[in-house]
């Protein structure tokens, strides 16, 4: 594929990472981008399409239709998905486009992806290592497969900020799910330390005396930001965090922490639809929670 300065994008997968990406992409002047979603048809899919029409993409009424003529397919789905992404528009592809699969899933799902696309795709796994905002498609990107070296001059005529990080489908993947264990993990430990403060009303108390460990980390903000993220993205950081567990099964390692880590991102997502936490999400810790606190006694 030559660089044009509009070669033809298509997403698989319209939230919050493909609407971000999409966006971007329109700013460096990609004119031809179609998107499909699979809550396109349903009452849900209203804002999705909403979205996608402000931002200048084609509203697709099939995934099929999605990725006709496209040179460059990127699927930002769930993760739980990610494989019927990819099964759904396979019989529909044409002239060898590239796939980006931008899941957050284990490399033995990237992998079985890349053999069910087979050879009607050039196959690159890639993994976002940062939040999608406010960087949109120039967030961080670790690359991998053999296509990788291939894609990466457009990629980064298109001003996006990669790293190749080998010729094998799944080491994108790798760095991703591994370091998740660590990045979701100080989130589900953030979230259980100081809501055990705020019960024990020492929440202040023990904020300062983690500096006594960790003295060049502000732990008010570091509460302030993983509460919010679990809160607002708790059942997707859940999902991916499943697949964290996958990887290290691969590995052989017994995911003792990562198992407990998607039952706390698990539980936030489901609190954080809740108005009353969803009105703290700019407050500050103590009040975030305060609202989880008592969103939790209610259950009980």
């Amino acid at each position: 594929m030559t660089r044009r300065n509009t070669p033809r994008v298509s997403f698989i997968g319209f939230g919050e990472a493909g609407q971000a990406i999409a966006s971007g992409l329109r700013d460096t002047g990609i004119e031809r981008i179609a998107a499909w979603d699979i809550l396109f048809p349903e009452a849900a899919g209203a804002r999705l399409k909403s979205a996608g029409e402000a931002i200048g993409v084609r509203v697709a009424p099939s995934a099929g239709d999605a990725v006709r003529d496209s040179d460059m397919i990127i699927s930002a789905v769930t993760a739980a998905s990610s494989l019927e992404a990819a099964r759904s528009v396979a019989p529909h592809l044409a002239g060898n486009p590239y796939y980006l699969d931008i899941n957050s899933v284990s490399p033995g799902r990237k992998q079985e992806t890349a053999a069910l696309l087979g050879e009607r795709t050039r196959y690159v796994d890639i993994a976002v290592v940062a939040p999608i905002h406010p960087d949109r498609h120039r967030t961080p990107l670790l690359i991998s497969g053999p296509h990788a070296e291939g894609i990466s001059p457009l990629l980064r005529e298109l001003e996006m900020q990669l790293t190749v990080v080998g010729p094998e489908v799944g080491s994108a993947a790798a760095i991703k799910m591994i370091r998740s264990v660590m990045i979701k993990g100080i989130e589900a430990l953030t979230l259980e330390c100081f809501l055990a403060a705020a019960r024990a009303g020492i929440l202040e108390e023990v904020t300062a005396s983690l500096k006594n460990n960790y003295p060049g980390l502000n732990w008010v903000e570091i509460a302030d930001y993983n509460l919010e993220r679990m809160a607002s993205h708790g059942e997707r950081r859940a999902a991916e965090m499943e697949e964290s567990a996958a990887t290290l099964r691969q590995l052989g390692l017994d995911p003792l922490m990562v198992d407990s880590t998607v039952k706390r991102q698990r539980e936030m997502g489901a609190m954080g639809k809740h108005e009353a936490l969803r009105q703290t999400l700019k407050s500050g810790r103590a009040a975030m929670l305060s609202a989880i606190s008592a969103l939790a006694k209610g259950r009980h």
